[in-house]
């Protein structure tokens, strides 16, 4: 008898749109959370404070959406099913992601940085970023696990988590589910006391930190799945995106870290997945949300190289605040548009074809 999954199982199944949509709103926050955090490193000062934890937000998505989508059917399509399909669906950014981030480093306009560490460490750095290998060397860049492609490191967490749920969580009881989460929760509070926000996880001083972000939100999100948690309200996609904007921008603060973020991450956000996922969907918003889900991940893996030529025109030029407030929104709509035009004709095509290539192989 056959053991490969029938080609139905691969199918996706319907999404949470509104959740989709929220998704879009998150990206684009962090986008400008990236220039900003340039522009004005000091956060208490900054609009967009805690946009950072929209990585959080996506995390707990993450493990709403996977625990909905393979809990029932995992068993059948088997564990190398699912991994190839997680593959298809998140590596192809990962690679143009670093191709465009070799490209930004090696014609960077405004700095030097690719001719003093020479083309030995651009091709290791390109390696390593094509296959979710920290590396942090470059010190002149805070040392991020992924230089190239500084956000590559929030997917290097999704990986283990997504690899973890399919040999050991998704056959867990929810009982153990519980302590696993009251684990991460603790360890929340202990790392944002310890360092006085949850912003970590990027660098290689900070790494632990991304592994005890993504325990508990990616958990509480399968709870949240598994549990039914799922808030039915007449609220619309207007509505909870503001909420998730009131959290994106709540004032950073270095003396209330310590008790805002844990309470954020511990229920707030959580709390909006649920009520994302139960939130009526009027058809005036339905092609926003297809477009702000479809376009968040793509946006996400290839903004941050023009992140660093920024950062290289931000030291070598020394632009006013008049300049920066026109520089800065024109650079995130033109973000918006490139990510658009790297889904459509290159991300797109390419997981079409490897998907087919797999219902071929059925």
């Amino acid at each position: 008898m056959s053991t490969t999954p029938d080609a139905s199982l691969l199918k996706t199944r319907q999404h949470f749109q509104i959740l989709d949509g929220l998704r879009g709103i998150a990206a684009v926050s962090v986008v400008i959370f990236h220039f900003m955090e340039i522009a004005q490193p000091d956060y208490e000062k900054n609009f967009v404070g805690h946009a950072f934890l929209a990585v959080d937000f996506f995390f707990c998505l993450s493990g709403f959406v996977i625990a909905y989508a393979y809990d029932g059917r995992l068993k059948e399509i088997g564990f190398s099913t699912f991994f190839k399909l997680r593959l298809i669906r998140l590596h192809p950014l990962v690679i143009i992601g670093s191709i465009i981030g070799l490209l930004c480093w090696m014609f960077d306009p405004f700095s030097n940085l690719y001719t003093i560490y020479g083309s030995g460490k651009a091709f290791l750095l390109f390696i390593t970023s094509c296959f979710m290998i920290p590396y942090p060397i470059i010190r002149e860049r805070y040392f991020n696990l992924f230089h190239l492609n500084p956000p590559s490191w929030s997917l290097f967490w999704e990986y283990i988590a997504n690899i973890f749920y399919a040999l050991v969580l998704v056959k867990l009881r929810n009982k153990i589910l519980w302590v696993l989460v009251a684990i991460g929760a603790v360890l929340i509070c202990y790392e944002t006391k310890r360092s006085g926000s949850i912003a970590g996880g990027w660098g290689g001083s900070n790494i632990s930190a991304g592994g005890i972000r993504v325990l508990y939100s990616f958990l509480a999100g399968m709870l949240v799945y598994r549990l039914g948690w799922i808030i039915k309200t007449r609220l619309g996609f207007l509505s909870v995106s503001i909420l998730l904007l009131a959290v994106l921008t709540s004032p950073y603060s270095n003396k209330w870290n310590f008790i805002s973020e844990p309470l954020i991450i511990i229920f707030v956000l959580p709390f909006l997945v649920s009520l994302g996922a139960g939130a009526t969907l009027r058809p005036a918003f339905t092609r926003i949300c297809k477009f702000s889900g479809e376009l968040s991940y793509p946006l996400y893996m290839v903004h941050y190289p023009f992140i660093w030529i920024f950062f290289s025109y931000m030291e070598k030029c020394k632009p006013t605040i008049s300049q920066l407030q026109v520089v800065i929104p024109v650079s995130v709509v033109l973000l918006i548009v490139f990510a658009w035009l790297i889904m459509t004709f290159v991300d797109v095509p390419i997981r079409k074809y490897l998907k087919t290539r797999i219902e071929g192989d059925l």
